[in-house]
């Protein structure tokens, strides 16, 4: 081979495309992606990266990566399309990687890791579970049964008492709601454990005393469902449960 003249620039290699990684599965997983778009929009364009008995399930990453509506949709679709084949580690939207060699490396330092989460996800399922309890409802409760509570509360009605007693009296609030939606969470939590395998709590948000997720049995999908809709009738109007899933098992993929 020749050297490039001055006048000729040698021929640079081209790099390989970034990756969006969707999924890792078992090298023998069937991957049936047939009609299912890709993250960025298209099709077929799936692909694969494979090292020992797993693999990685990968697209061309997109040039600006958004978590537009279509886009969630389509990751969401192809991790339920892999679930009905078996056991999946679901990648959270937006994992990339810069080239096919870094998510074989992964696979590589992180096999062992990858291989047990997979014989541990066999057979299972996520659901979420979020809980709010009515304002009014709780505040009713507080004042009902805390003496302190209730006797601030007398004193500061219709504008009257000291700013002392106003502040004491939102301190005294603050700490029974905290409790009570804390004692809710534990007694809602025991409730539904001994129908999973794990669970796992996430910091809840806004106006919820609960974020929950449990890794359930396929196999008991429908009667944690049933539990969930018993759980929300016998707590009554003054909750509001929200139950999700089945659905790919990201908190326990970890």
């Amino acid at each position: 081979m020749s050297s490039a003249t001055p006048t000729e620039s040698a021929a640079e290699p081209t790099p390989d495309p970034a990756r969006y990684v969707y999924a890792i599965t078992s090298s023998d997983h069937p991957l049936r992606l047939d009609g299912l778009r890709t993250v960025g929009g298209g099709a077929g364009s799936f692909g694969t990266v494979v090292h020992g008995g797993l693999a990685a399930v990968v697209s061309p990453a997109p040039p600006q990566l958004r978590p537009k509506r279509r886009d969630l949709v389509a990751h969401q679709e192809l991790q339920e399309r892999l679930m009905a084949d078996g056991a999946v580690l679901p990648m959270r939207f937006g994992m990339l990687a810069p080239d096919d060699a870094a998510v074989r490396t992964a696979l590589e330092q992180k096999g062992e890791e990858y291989t047990r989460r997979l014989t541990e996800l066999q057979g299972t399922t996520e659901f979420n579970l979020k809980a709010a309890r009515a304002q009014e409802d709780l505040l009713r409760e507080v004042l009902d049964e805390s003496n302190e509570a209730r006797r601030l509360n007398e004193r500061t009605r219709d504008g009257n008492g000291t700013y002392e007693e106003r502040v004491a009296l939102g301190e005294v609030v603050a700490r029974q709601v905290d409790a009570r939606q804390r004692l809710l969470a534990d007694q809602v939590v025991e409730q539904l454990s001994g129908l999973a395998r794990a669970k796992v709590e996430a910091a809840p948000a806004q106006d919820d005393f609960l974020n929950v997720s449990f890794l359930v049995e396929r196999a008991r999908a429908h009667e944690f469902t049933e539990a969930g809709r018993r759980l929300a009738r016998d707590y009554g109007e003054a909750y509001d449960f929200r139950l999700r899933g089945p659905l790919p098992p990201y908190s326990f993929a970890a």
